[in-house]
């Protein structure tokens, strides 16, 4: 069955687009039209095998308990022995589809976006490779390997997000991108090297036999401040609070780089990660408070930025943030299934939202502020459709996806803390709010008559209408299909939607978009108006709460105030003692240069006066005796 071939030979799953990357960057750099189709046809591919990984999942006895393992040896030394190779539960198994799926539409999407660019083949090799390490971070059987790819998809975003390199802000948005989750990456690599310490192995499936006995023999005190480490990377490749500054810099890159890192790779990587790692954060009801308090505060955070912001794809990206921090907050409740679910759901109709900003972009030569468009949906038709999906489902209407999974949050957040559920259901009001304001002011504003906006064309809207069907069926299809008792940690359990909850949070979400159609729809309420008098509060959000002004101020204060330091101790202690030493023997030499001059006279001369200075010296001692033996015998 090809189910059983796909299962076992997985594996080929990230091989293909790496595959891919090589074809294009050695071979097929001067022909765009074959490197794009050979990226996508390794995408889909891939895709095809995930959907047989998935099936196989769904038809075998693979559950958490029980997952499909592969290993070869990588390398081994005395002390450390490091396997790589393929893991696969339904956690496992989902993702990749998910992965796959939106890679792959990307890049189909990608062929109308990015036609005519300079870079065509260079953008093609750098999504596969893109792809390629996120296929291998899903399927890493152990720490290590997931930290080999987690550093590689770094990588990538590095590269995507400084694709237009000549441009100073996509330059300086790379390097904060790059640098900023490096600082998480320290933390994530600390706690591994501990992990390895105290447990002899990094393998996931024997660390998960391995914690509750050392829970209960040593006690949860050490291990979590391990596990807080190991929090800390995702908390910087998954833009929490306080790494989150990086993510919204990430939009100098294109569109569908937006896409791909805000809906299915690089961001989601972090939630994976405390995923996968969930035997490690369960067992530690500390760290599962830090978890759910990061999350819930950068939820709510995110949000209250976004509800000022003006350009179009700078609101999508502090959503994301803020739809991240639902997935920490679900993790941190304990509902791993709430979590993923979240995930799935956000991946289909977060990149349905992107390509659609980008077609709107696309349309109107790359202007961002929302506030210059207007009057779009009849002539994009498509893509007001395609946005109008992604906004219903974001806000959590029924029967759109967002619904079911952002529900599961509520309710999972509700079972374990009111105020935490009282965080993520203001954030859900915020949410309906800031999304509407955009599709509103977008679609529904006076149209700029200096604008002659277009329809994108087919590549595009294949991709636009395959999410948008997914944003529409991708939360109840899972739902009735008891995705609860394949992606969980714990018993299998299949939690019905409590009506109460997701009531009050539909209907706030209705509440909220009502309030924005008053504001920018109709204008009952001018913007201007409440703009005024709410300045400061404006201001706040607007200024994303001065976070990055902060971090200036403690750069240029603290690290460059360090480094004047250092750079004065080089100077004057360092550089005193060398140059102090040097001149102290440059002196001596000049003194001792006299003694060489490499003329024969003079060594002869030198030679005839030490000799007569010897000579000297003995007589005046000779001489000094026999007076004194004469004085002596006269005295006698």
């Amino acid at each position: 069955m090809f189910s059983d071939y796909a299962l076992h030979h997985a594996w080929l799953i990230p091989l293909l687009p790496a595959a891919a990357f090589v074809l294009i960057a050695f071979v097929l750099r001067g022909a765009p039209l074959a490197a794009a189709f050979a990226a996508i046809g390794a995408s889909c591919v891939s895709f095809g095998l995930a959907v047989g990984v998935g099936a196989a999942v769904i038809t075998s006895p693979i559950t958490v308990e029980t997952p499909f393992i592969q290993r070869v040896t990588w390398f081994t030394m005395p002390g450390l022995h490091v396997d790589m190779g393929v893991y696969i539960d339904p956690t496992a198994a989902m993702m990749l589809f998910v992965v796959t799926l939106v890679s792959l539409l990307v890049q189909i999407y990608s062929i109308g976006y990015m036609h005519g660019d300079p870079g065509f083949t260079r953008f093609f090799a750098y999504l596969s490779l893109f792809a390629a390490a996120m296929l291998g971070l899903v399927l890493a059987v152990n720490f290590v390997q997931l930290f080999v790819f987690w550093e590689l998809v770094g990588l990538c975003s590095y590269l995507l997000i400084g694709y237009y390199f000549y441009k100073v802000s996509a330059r300086e948005a790379a390097k904060k991108a790059f640098i900023t989750t490096r600082v998480g990456d320290f933390g994530l690599l600390l706690g591994i090297l501990f992990l390895q310490v105290l447990f002899g192995t990094l393998d996931f499936y024997e660390l998960s036999g391995k914690i509750p006995a050392y829970v209960a023999q040593h006690g949860t005190g050490l291990l979590t401040m391990v596990a807080i480490l190991v929090f800390i990377g995702p908390v910087g490749k998954s833009g929490q609070f306080p790494l989150h500054v990086w993510l919204p810099d990430a939009m100098e890159g294109p569109t569908p780089v937006s896409a791909l890192i805000h809906a299915a790779t690089m961001v989601v990587a972090g939630v994976y990660l405390v995923a996968r790692a969930y035997g490690l954060f369960s067992a530690l009801p500390a760290a599962m408070t830090v978890v759910a308090w990061v999350g819930g505060f950068t939820a709510l955070f995110a949000a209250a930025i976004a509800v000022t912001q003006r350009e179009l794809k700078r609101i999508l990206a502090y959503s994301t943030v803020s739809q991240l921090g639902y997935m920490m907050l679900a993790l941190g409740v304990g509902s791993l299934t709430a979590s993923m679910f979240h995930l799935m759901t956000h991946a289909f109709f977060k990149a349905l939202m992107f390509l659609a900003a980008g077609s709107v972009l696309h349309a109107l030569h790359d202007k961002a502020d929302i506030f210059c468009m207007g009057g779009l949906r009849q002539k994009m038709p498509v893509t007001f459709a395609a946005m109008a999906v992604g906004v219903l489902a974001i806000a959590g209407i029924p029967p759109f996806a967002g619904f079911f999974s952002k529900d599961e949050i509520l309710l999972a957040a509700a079972q374990v803390s009111w105020p935490l559920y009282g965080l993520a259901t203001v954030t859900a009001f915020l949410t309906a709010f800031y999304m509407a304001r955009m599709f509103f002011v977008v679609f529904f504003g006076q149209p700029n008559p200096d604008d002659h906006p277009h329809e994108c064309g087919p590549a595009m809207l294949i991709a636009l209408v395959v999410l948008g069907i997914f944003s529409v069926i991708g939360g109840w299809v899972p739902y009735a299909y008891h995705f609860g008792e394949w992606v969980r940690f714990g018993p299998a359990h299949h939690t019905d939607i409590n009506w109460g909850i997701a009531g009050v949070s539909t209907a706030l979400s209705m509440a909220a978009m009502a309030l924005a159609w008053l504001i920018y729809g109709a204008r009952t309420v001018p913007a201007t108006v409440l703009k005024q008098r709410f300045a400061w509060l404006y201001n706040l959000s607007y200024r994303k709460f001065y976070i990055d002004e902060l971090y200036l101020w403690l750069c240029r204060t603290f690290v460059d105030g360090a480094g004047r330091l250092l750079y004065w101790v080089d100077v004057y202690v360092v550089d005193g003692v060398v140059n102090g030493v040097a001149a102290m023997t440059r002196g001596l030499g000049g003194r001792l240069r006299f003694a060489q001059t490499g003329q024969v006279q003079h060594y002869a001369m030198v030679l005839f006066s030490a000799t007569v200075l010897l000579a000297a010296i003995f007589v005046l001692a000779d001489g000094g005796s026999a007076v004194a033996t004469w004085t002596g015998g006269a005295l006698k």
